[in-house]
């Protein structure tokens, strides 16, 4: 999902946590998220404990449960003609869902989307500001203080075909990969049947985890999309959830997230952090992507048996559309659409960052989610593809406070002053 910063210090980037939008993920952790018998994506495995230095916890399940006030004017903020033009494109190919969709956060009801999703089409582009100004008013939600990560859509070297060193498979989603039957195995605590397969036997067992695959477990079943060059950059394009395949001959093959293998998620920035490898002491790597790639590919038998603790395996799809999709379906868009929690912020809102990681700063739309994104104002932004993408989420870590835009009315409605 879910672009950068130099080497993170204090709390791990995001796509270190999960797997954006996204992505991810990606960090973003950062796509639909399609996994047999669901309806709709879901995210990969939320960490088993948050990160250090995040926001405070809650008990809260909603905006509204948790308590909200009144925000400064819109007109009152420094918006940019340039950053509230591309969010108000990003705004508008979020409307077919926001009118339809209901809010998590008990904020607002479709319905009140309508009069700005229709404004659009007769706005002049050049006005961004201003039609922010005219349609929305601001609410911090809790105290407003917020904390954000980044992330990214990787682009590796890959091929549709397999070619002389691209010989690491890229794999769709395998038919034997279900939800187990009612009474065949335990529900998760999310009260879903968990995912795994039925062996020879007809017994439901867990699905291959990481190591099982890599040994060939799914090898010679057709599953392969493409394939890609290198083990470890394939291995972080899984945890944002999305990327690009570049061919030697220049060709790209954006895939996208198409379910996950049911096996548990293990960040291997925490389990560094925990082992000392990582850090600003002396003999660390740096607590960010680039410094983590580093100790992997300085030290590759370690480095493999740790990207193996990470049980999970993501499954792709190939994207035709201009970009990933995040969680709320639509395309997310570098410097303009931001994962966050939906519980506390709606998906499609406009939220306003003011943070000390500055190149954060300005105007975004919630359009994607994340197994770390968790909590009130708790978002994580997305950068595009390429180096500078990655170099911008790979450090990203700021805090400061957050406003959510809702349609003007909001307010009144909820007896909030």
């Amino acid at each position: 999902m879910p672009s950068c910063r130099t080497a993170a210090r204090g709390p791990l980037p995001a796509f270190l946590q999960f797997g954006s939008v996204a992505c991810l993920l990606l960090l973003l952790g950062a796509c639909v998220r399609i996994i047999p018998g669901d309806t709709r994506g879901s995210p990969p495995p939320p960490v088993t404990s948050p990160p250090p230095g995040s926001l405070p916890e809650t008990t809260a399940e909603s905006a509204i449960a948790l308590g909200v006030s009144a925000g400064p004017t819109v007109e009152s903020l420094d918006l940019r003609q340039g950053d509230a033009a591309t969010a108000l494109l990003s705004f508008h190919e979020s409307c077919p869902k926001l009118v339809t969709r209901e809010d998590a956060s008990g904020l607002t009801r479709p319905a009140d989307w309508q009069e700005a999703c229709d404004a659009f089409a007769s706005w002049p582009y050049a006005d961004g500001p201003g039609f922010f100004e005219r349609y929305f008013e601001t609410v911090r939600v809790g105290d407003g203080s917020a904390f954000a990560t980044g992330y990214f859509e990787p682009d590796i070297a890959g091929s549709r075909e397999r070619l002389p060193g691209f010989d690491v498979p890229v794999y769709g989603l395998p038919d034997d990969l279900v939800r187990a039957r009612p009474g065949d195995a335990e529900p998760t605590s999310k009260e879903q049947m968990p995912l795994g397969r039925y062996d020879a036997q007809g017994n439901f067992v867990p699905y291959f985890d990481r190591t099982e695959i890599e040994n060939g477990a799914l090898a010679g079943r057709g599953l392969e999309i493409g394939w890609a060059a290198d083990p470890v950059e394939f291995f972080f394009l899984q945890i944002q959830g999305s990327g690009m395949l570049r061919a030697p001959d220049g060709t790209i093959m954006r895939i996208g997230y198409a379910g996950q293998n049911g096996r548990g998620y293990t960040g291997i920035g925490g389990v560094m952090r925990e082992r000392g490898l990582i850090g600003d002491g002396p003999g660390q790597y740096p607590g960010s992507m680039q410094g983590i790639m580093q100790y992997i590919r300085e030290h590759p038998v370690e480095g493999r048996a740790l990207m193996r603790e990470n049980q999970s395996w993501i499954f792709f799809r190939e994207l035709t559309g201009d970009g990933p999709l995040g969680a709320l379906g639509v395309p997310v868009r570098r410097e303009s659409s931001v994962a966050t929690d939906p519980r506390f912020t709606p998906l499609g809102a406009p939220v306003w960052l003011e943070l000390d990681r500055t190149v954060a700063n300005g105007l975004w739309i919630a359009q994607d989610t994340g197994g770390a994104i968790k909590g009130p104002n708790r978002f994580d932004t997305f950068w595009g593809n390429g180096e500078e993408a990655r170099q911008i989420a790979g450090g990203m870590s700021g805090r400061g406070r957050a406003l959510v835009f809702v349609p003007k009315g909001t307010l009144a409605r909820l007896g909030i002053r």
